[in-house]
Parts: C-alpha cells; structure tokens; sequence
C-alpha cells in the first residue's frame, strides 16, 4: 500500500484547536512551547483562547494551522510515500518529507502569513466560491469578468471537481459571480478573507518573501513533495523553493494533484491537521479513494 500524507490550509482553524492534544501529549506540549519561543508571541493562548477574530488574521491563522499539523503528525510515527498540502499546508508537508526543519518552516510561515495579510491590505481584493460547474466553465466565465471589468479574477484554487475557488479584484470577483449565477452554478457566493491570494495581488508578498526563501536551507526530502504549483513529484530542492514561492500568485491544483497521486500508485491518503476539509475534496476527487484523518 501506497500511503500519501495531506495538511490543509487557511480556513481549517478553529478557537481551541489542538489544546487536548496539548493536554495529553507531552511532545505536542513541547512543540507549541517551542514554537512560541522560536515566534516571541503567544501563539498558543491564540489558539486555545482565540479570541477569533484575531485567530482569523492570516499572519496568526498560518502559523497556528502548521503547528497543529505538523505537531499531530509527529505523533504518529508515520512513514509516508508522498506529502502534499494546500496551500500553507505545502510547509507542512516539507517538513513531514524532511525537507524543512521545523523552526525554519515556522519562521518563514508567520512571515508568509504577515506579508500577504499586508498584500491584501494595499492590494484589496477577494476571492468567491463556485459550485457546480467544471473548470473549464469557471475558467471561462473569469476571463468574461476580465473582459467586463477590465480587471482580472482568475479560478485560484481547483479543490475537487465542481468546486473552484476564483480570486482577483472585488469588483471583478463580484462581477464573476453574477456571471456564474446566472450560468447556473449550484452556488456562487462571495468568502470572508481578507485577500486575493493565488492572484498577482498577492505581488508584494512574492516580492516579500522571495529573500527568505532564498536563503532558506531545503534538504532533499524522503519522499516526493507534490506542489500546488505544478500539482507534480519532486525531491529537488531548488524545485521545491522556486515552487514555495510561485505558488503566492497561481492557482493550488489540488484536484490534479489527488489525481496524479492515483495515477502514481498512491491509493490510501491520510489527512493531518484541523478540521476535514481536504477528506472530503480528496473523496469527491477520487471516489475509490481510501480516506483516513488525525484531527
């Protein structure tokens, strides 16, 4: 059996998420408490007391998903033949693979949190849901909002199929979902962040970040680390990093990356992390799929 390991992104926090983790398990203990160390902020008390708002600012949100994945995946003495993550989760994965350390990984995360929280603040943008309709339809009706509006709004996270994330400038996001609404999508409906990440509005946290990466040591992982960005293997450290950073400004090819998993032999997944979000993405991606997680 082929077992691959997933971590989920933005949107799987919650207020109190890994406290009974802490509470029972002396190495998740020792990790957070580090973790704060290492960051010189309570990340913890965020975590386990919220309050939410403050959770749900992306330079906090980031951080506090990735040690919870990684801190739970480190209990579980796992081996794994492949590591993908959404988005954030990606840093998650690297490590899990070995190719990041976990003080490096943590770092550079809270800073990748900051600058596109800062992105989105000088370049306001957002992003929308779309249900129902195939990448293709979605990918048309953005370049249709494009035209319209003059501004661009692309299909930014292809999560499973018949479900897109598409991010750009409000006025053409907006625009987007009108288009699709009437297009007959199942559902059309405008998310609360505070960003178009996965678009060129996110340039000043490429910008930002590309130093960091640069100088970030990246070791040759144990297994294939699949990339949002190409949605493909690699165990190459330059490829990794200059995957990290393409990924701030293009689409996370989540469904073809479950998909090119399957072709490759991979046929048990298991998510570890907050929440069950990419269970359910990988099951509606491949239906024969076996699906395990550790929340």
């Amino acid at each position: 059996m082929s077992t691959a390991y997933l971590f989920p992104g933005q949107g799987s926090q919650f207020v109190g998420m890994a406290k009974d983790h802490y509470e029972s398990n002396s190495s998740v203990s020792a990790l957070v408490d580090q973790a704060n160390d290492v960051l010189g902020i309570d990340l913890k008390s965020i975590m386990f007391q919220g309050p939410e708002e403050k959770l749900k600012q992306t330079e906090f949100t980031q951080p506090a998903i990735f040690l919870h994945s990684i801190a739970l995946f480190n209990t579980l003495d796992a081996n794994p033949n492949a590591v993908a993550g959404h988005s954030l989760g990606e840093f998650t994965a690297l490590v899990a693979g070995g190719a990041l350390t976990f003080g490096d990984a943590l770092k550079i995360v809270r800073k990748r949190g900051q600058l596109m929280q800062q992105a989105g603040a000088s370049n306001p943008g957002t992003m929308a849901a779309i249900i129902g309709m195939n990448d293709e339809a979605v990918e048309e009706l953005c370049s249709k909002a494009s035209g319209e509006t003059g501004k661009e709004v692309i299909a930014a996270n292809y999560n499973c199929p018949g479900q897109l994330v598409i991010s750009g400038y409000i006025e053409a996001v907006e625009k987007a979902v009108e288009i699709a609404k009437e297009s007959g999508a199942r559902m059309a409906m405008l998310l609360p962040v505070s960003g178009a990440f996965h678009s060129s509005l996110m340039q000043p946290a490429f910008d930002g970040l590309k130093e960091s990466l640069e100088n970030l040591e990246i070791k040759t992982p144990g297994c294939p680390i699949y990339s949002n960005y190409t949605a493909k293997p690699t165990t190459n450290p330059e490829e990794i990093r200059s995957n990290l950073l393409n990924q701030l400004m293009n689409p996370v090819r989540w469904t073809q990356t479950i998909l090119n998993m399957v072709d490759n032999g991979v046929d048990s997944f298991v998510e570890v992390g907050p929440g069950k979000v990419l269970q359910g993405l990988v099951k509606r991606t491949h239906r024969k799929a076996e699906i395990s997680g550790h929340q």
